[in-house]
């Protein structure tokens, strides 16, 4: 356990070259525009943190408001397996004194053996908002990380808008600092908290504070770095401090936080440790690193940011043929790191720019190894390209291209045959209904169903599952995840076509299917049915051996 590392110094750290990573989401994330924790969802993604090696997990400001306490009730009955849950709160309030500051009470009653607390760095905060003098700041400081390491606490000191006041007032920063460090705190960090620093600026004050607070303490001075997006720089400014020599880092997964987000821990962890060297969590939890990014993604219910680097799914997709090609010589080619180290994968992306490469390889991730002289080969890349110029988009649907591909090499079982489909649609008032009727024939049984749903696309998906799901039960447990429209042609206004993709899952597997018609209606329909004839592909693993994207 962390807090088994007492006092805190480079010589006593279990690997060599450590550096501790502070994950936020749960706090600072949770603040991103969009985004909404249940205590249920609170508390699965500390659990997934926590089997991540995260080692300090910030789980929010007790006695803010009652969800917080919860959770930290919550995982006193159930603790992590290995990181420290911290508690996050203020210096105490200015003319009191901490230990008659109901706020602290609170936080001691969380009963977390760390504490993070923030306090002022920049005099025009402590003048403005405080409304009280720089003195009396100093004192709360002192004050507040006296009384909780009187309580047994440990304590981690943000400097708020640390980099901003610097700037500012540089003298009375840094006084914030000594009163931090003379008071018990363990860990200084250095906040860009308005995201407005630039990573050589970083490496420049980072440089001063170290020979400012110098080195003879008996505790030597450690700081960390908290940084935030709103110039586009936060992971290279915490890249720039560690280089300086801090030795905590803040971040959030995915980079979640208020405005532009925070500093993303799914980039700052493959960097630090496999580009830098430094350790922050074992290698057989590094590569849970995608997982644990998209499984997030899913509990804050955000979708993934595809182009994420290193977890994202095209972080490591290849589309052009050229590119294609050499990477299926040697993947350093057009690769920066192995994919798998970090639970990622390759992939080929299929569309109209691809070459007779591409569907090789693609064919090769659904378990087909296909000879180039094959004829079925070429017939797949020229309907791939006829397909694509009617406005069909596979680089985006890889489970139609794959049902194509099979359907070329005579190898798509035959689920079902749909026979024709109706959707009527009511409007009394503020409601608006939807009944769709399916014909479709399952082994010669010809079935005819109905069902209702909120919207027109609804009443089909549902009326499909109830006329399938007695020869198929393992339909029951799909469920669409997102529903996309393309306008095409806009200039045809209501006349032009549509592409429409689904996004089905089954709780463990994601795939995606088009459809494209002329009526909204159709496109969808063609892209449901294949959904859940492409979820029963998954299924047959004995039939089909088949490689998807999993999530």
């Amino acid at each position: 356990m962390v807090s088994d590392i007492l006092p805190i110094s480079r010589s006593q750290f279990p690997m060599t070259n450590r550096l501790w990573i502070y994950d936020t989401t749960l706090r600072d994330g949770a603040q991103c525009e969009g985004l909404s924790l249940s205590l249920e969802d609170k508390l699965r993604i500390a659990r997934q943190l926590d089997s991540l090696g995260i080692p300090f997990i910030e789980g929010g400001w007790p006695g803010a408001n009652p969800k917080d306490v919860q959770f930290f009730w919550r995982l006193k009955e159930q603790p992590l397996t290995q990181a420290e849950v911290v508690a996050f709160c203020s210096t105490r309030r200015p003319g009191t004194t901490a230990a008659n500051d109901e706020m602290l009470q609170a936080i001691l009653s969380a009963g977390t053996r760390w504490v993070t607390l923030f306090g002022k760095s920049w005099d025009l905060h402590v003048i403005e908002s405080l409304k009280t003098t720089l003195e009396e700041n100093l004192a709360m400081i002192r004050d507040t990380i006296e009384y909780l390491r009187s309580q047994g606490r440990r304590v981690i000191y943000d400097a708020e808008h640390w980099f901003d006041g610097y700037k500012h007032n540089r003298d009375y920063a840094i006084k914030t600092l000594e009163a931090a460090a003379d008071a018990g705190a363990e860990w200084l960090v250095l906040c860009d908290t308005n995201g407005g620093t630039l990573p050589h600026e970083v490496s420049q004050v980072v440089r001063d504070v170290l020979a400012a607070l110098g080195t003879n303490r008996e505790v030597p001075v450690q700081l960390g770095i908290h940084t935030h997006n709103d110039s586009g720089v936060a992971v290279a400014n915490a890249l720039a401090a560690v280089q300086e020599g801090v030795t905590m880092v803040q971040g959030t997964i995915n980079g979640y936080g208020e405005r532009c987000g925070n500093a993303d821990l799914c980039s700052l962890i493959p960097n630090f440790q496999l580009k830098l060297g430094h350790n922050c969590i074992e290698d057989e939890q590094l590569v849970k690193l995608t997982q644990v990014s998209r499984s997030i993604s899913e509990i804050v219910n955000l979708a993934p940011d595809d182009h994420a680097p290193f977890v994202g799914l095209s972080a490591f997709a290849h589309k052009g043929g050229i590119h294609v090609s050499a990477v299926e010589k040697n993947p350093l080619t057009y690769e920066h790191l192995e994919p798998e180290k970090i639970g990622n994968r390759r992939r080929i992306v299929i569309s109209d720019q691809a070459g007779l490469s591409n569907v090789l390889a693609k064919a090769r991730t659904f378990g087909m190894d296909l000879d180039r002289k094959n004829p079925a080969c070429r017939q797949i890349l020229e309907k791939l390209k006829d397909l694509e110029s009617q406005g069909y988009q596979f680089e985006g649907a890889e489970a139609s291209f794959e049902l194509l591909m099979r359907e070329a090499l005579e190898q798509r079982p035959p689920w079902f045959e749909i026979k024709g489909f109706q959707v009527h649609c009511d409007k009394v008032g503020e409601d608006c209904t939807a009944l769709a009727t399916v014909k479709l024939s399952v082994n010669g049984t010809n079935i005819l169903e109905a069902a209702e749903g909120n919207g027109p696309v609804s009443a089909l998906d549902a009326a499909l599952r109830k006329a399938l799901v007695n020869f198929y039960p393992a339909i029951a447990h799909f469920y669409l995840t997102d529903y996309k429209v393309r306008i095409l042609d806009s200039g045809a206004g209501t006349s032009a076509k549509t592409r429409v993709l689904v996004e089905f899952s089954n709780g463990q597997d994601r795939w995606t299917t088009v459809g494209v018609s002329g009526n909204i209606l159709d496109a969808s329909y063609q892209a449901v049915v294949e959904g859940l004839e492409y979820g029963l592909v998954l299924g047959d693993r004995e039939a089909i051996v088949l490689t998807v994207s999993s999530y």
